[in-house]
């Protein structure tokens, strides 16, 4: 159940398509929206912040005057009528403030949007992005553009299908639920990590025997590069969102290592979500 949802915005285009998406979410699940905006103070304002001054310093009112008006703009959309939005700012920055909302109010999702440039640098609200993606312990969800999450028919999930990719399986299967999809498991096989098809089926099957998990597609695809491999295939069934698991600071799975978490949320044209695999 999705009850509290945060949406980190720097009141751009991309961070109001990630707003439209969690609206949508918020009003099937009666959910409240907290809306995140980091505020970057001088340095010395900063430090009178920080240290816990019992008057704030004149820069960190004005730019909290300014975000509160801003805040408003947004209530007044007519996609939030009916939803409960909160406002929270941060002066410590994106990865802390991120971290500190979710943590203090019990937040289930995140709701992020992306301008899809190349690099992972150019995620909204600058390299801070990609730090949440990797390090975040509840799942989040990357807009690109403005979707309808609800009509998207076909969702993708990359595994590798180890013991400790159960959990984050088992809650990407829920989120399809959530959204009323069809959920597509897909092994990518590279030509560098070969394995047989009937190798493949069989570490499939085995994990999938312990879940709760009823309606399925089991798949194998064949690229030169697991990044190419998910996308290709989701672009093979005309899937309107990819999923994957992430360990955090080392990388995706097992097969899916390095940044190819980052890679996916930069480079898929659809939205992605990732879910934190448990440390062992």
């Amino acid at each position: 159940m999705i009850e509290r949802i945060l949406v980190p915005t720097d009141f751009s285009p991309q961070a109001e398509s990630a707003l439209k998406v969690a609206a949508q979410v918020a009003k099937k699940n009666n959910a409240e929206i907290y809306l995140l905006h980091i505020i970057d103070l001088p340095d010395y304002s900063n430090d009178l912040v920080i240290s816990g001054n019992s008057a704030p310093a004149p820069p960190a009112i004005l730019f909290m005057q300014q975000t509160h008006l801003k805040y408003e703009e947004y209530k007044d959309k007519d996609y939030l009528e009916g939803i409960t939005v909160k406002e929270t700012v941060s002066f410590e920055g994106m990865q802390k403030g991120v971290s500190d909302t979710c943590t203090n109010n019990d937040i289930d999702l995140i709701i992020m949007g992306s301008n899809g440039a190349s690099g992972v640098k150019e995620l909204f609200i600058g390299s801070n992005s990609e730090k949440i993606v990797r390090f975040s312990k509840i799942p989040v969800l990357v807009i690109k553009n403005e979707c309808d999450l609800f009509n998207i028919k076909n969702f993708v999930y990359a595994s590798s299908f180890e013991e400790e990719d159960k959990l984050t399986l088992l809650a990407a299967y829920n989120f399809s639920k959530e959204i009323d999809a069809t959920f597509n498991l897909v092994w990518i096989n590279t030509s560098s990590k070969f394995r047989t098809t009937h190798y493949i089926e069989h570490k499939m099957n085995s994990l999938l025997s312990t879940l709760p998990i009823e309606d399925y597609t089991l798949n194998i695809y064949n690229d030169e590069t697991i990044e190419k491999g998910i996308m290709n295939f989701a672009n093979t069934i005309k899937a309107g969102i990819i999923g994957m698991g992430t360990h955090g600071r080392t990388g995706i799975s097992h097969f899916v290592n390095g940044s190819i978490s980052e890679d996916m949320v930069n480079h898929a044209k659809r939205p992605v979500i990732t879910f934190r695999i448990p440390a062992n």
